[in-house]
């Protein structure tokens, strides 16, 4: 039976991957009148006095809302809301799995932004965070920016900051194998997208090093009239010498090259033409950018994929499950570049000096430890910047 058949099976099998469960017993008249009326007024008036009691009296504090409009799902584009179900399913499962956080599944039936935005804030007092999830670029931009703007609890879309903190990660790691130092690299991304743009952005934050942003139509550099607006902006921020050409140029003298892109775009030719011991994260899944033995076969150093049967597995289950298990510990009001950065090096603490390899750089997806490695950095960052409405961490 092949993965697909059986996924198939299983779910209707489980009919759907979460449940909600009562935590509070209802066995007598006394529990009754504790869980419900007319002993849940009192709760009720104390949040009415101070709403932020609702973190505390209610599952609020522990509950994250994943949230997508179904345009750009995993390799699937775009399916719809609905068809989109079983993914959102999937990652409130991982939620639970990896972090012990609940997250309930939402499906907005509209890709109009302003609709989309007002929806999302209407709904935002019954949650602790939102994850936004496959909503397709741009839009995604401006609608992560706008909820931010408008909800007073961490707004964070997956898509684009999970895969550039996991890419982040991996580059540190990946610099200490190969002997480069971080600041001096030559960095290329293939995919000027949700993602892409979220890496550039992030390893621009953390200064390591020059970097060309490639999209179908070639390079970003500042002056092209095809961009749009978001790659505008990201183009007067790299390719300082305003290089143009297509990612075969860009790729020539690159230490590293990572794709967020499609299938088949890099060659082993076009690898053996980087700096030495090249390192290529090719992210595109299910078939990546250039498969890991093409890579090597061009004298790739360190190579990571976004798939589970390869080493150095590039995957967001490695952040998002802390980094709002963290937000939600200290009741944070937003999740910052900060905090993210904070995210990206706990990961890359998880593989020890030692253990440090070419095909081990970054800790495996289902080391539960992680989460809770990530969670108590964001949670530190939260705290230290002022973004935390709890001072000390809850457990």
């Amino acid at each position: 039976m092949d993965n697909k058949q059986l996924a198939m099976e299983k779910h209707e099998l489980w009919e759907g991957k979460i449940e909600v469960i009562s935590r509070a017993p209802l066995e007598t008249r006394d529990d009754l009148c504790v869980a419900y009326t007319p002993g849940v007024a009192e709760p009720c008036v104390a949040i009415q006095k101070d709403e932020n009691l609702s973190f505390s009296l209610t599952r609020r504090g522990h509950l994250v809302a994943v949230i997508t409009d179904g345009t750009s799902v995993l390799g699937l584009g775009d399916i719809g809301p609905v068809a989109s179900m079983p993914v959102m399913e999937g990652k409130c499962a991982l939620f639970k799995a990896f972090a012990d956080v609940d997250a309930f599944p939402i499906c907005v039936d509209s890709t109009d932004v302003d609709t989309f935005v007002e929806t999302v804030r209407l709904i935002s007092k019954s949650f602790g965070a939102i994850n936004l999830e496959d909503i397709s670029a741009p839009r995604c931009f401006e609608i992560e920016r706008r909820l931010i703007e408008a909800c007073d609890i961490p707004v964070f879309h997956d898509d684009q900051h999970g895969t550039a903190i996991v890419a982040a990660a991996g580059v540190i790691n990946a610099a200490k194998v190969t002997g480069r130092q971080l600041g001096n690299l030559k960095i290329v991304i293939n995919g000027a997208g949700a993602a892409g743009s979220s890496i550039a952005k992030m390893l621009l934050q953390m200064e390591m090093g020059e970097i060309l942003l490639c999209d179908r139509q070639g390079i970003l550099w500042d002056g092209a009239d095809w961009m749009t607006e978001p790659q505008k902006e990201l183009a007067r921020r790299t390719n300082p010498q305003k290089k143009q050409g297509t990612l075969k140029d860009a790729l020539v003298g690159a230490d590293l090259l990572i794709g967020v892109s499609r299938p088949n775009q890099v060659t082993k030719e076009m690898v053996a033409s980087m700096a030495k011991d090249p390192i290529i994260f090719a992210m595109a899944n299910p078939v990546p950018e250039i498969l890991p033995e093409e890579a090597k076969a061009g004298g790739a150093a360190v190579v990571g994929t976004g798939r589970s049967d390869y080493p150095n597995q590039i995957n967001n289950v490695l952040a998002f499950p802390g980094i709002f298990k963290g937000a939600l510990q200290v009741r944070a009001t937003r999740i910052t570049e900060g905090m993210k950065m904070a995210a990206a090096r706990a990961i890359a603490a998880m593989v020890p000096e030692e253990a440090l390899s070419r095909e081990n750089i970054l800790p495996d997806a289902l080391d539960r430890r992680v989460a809770q490695g990530v969670a108590d950095a964001v949670a530190e960052e939260a705290v230290r910047t002022g973004y935390a409405r709890a001072e000390t961490n809850r457990p």
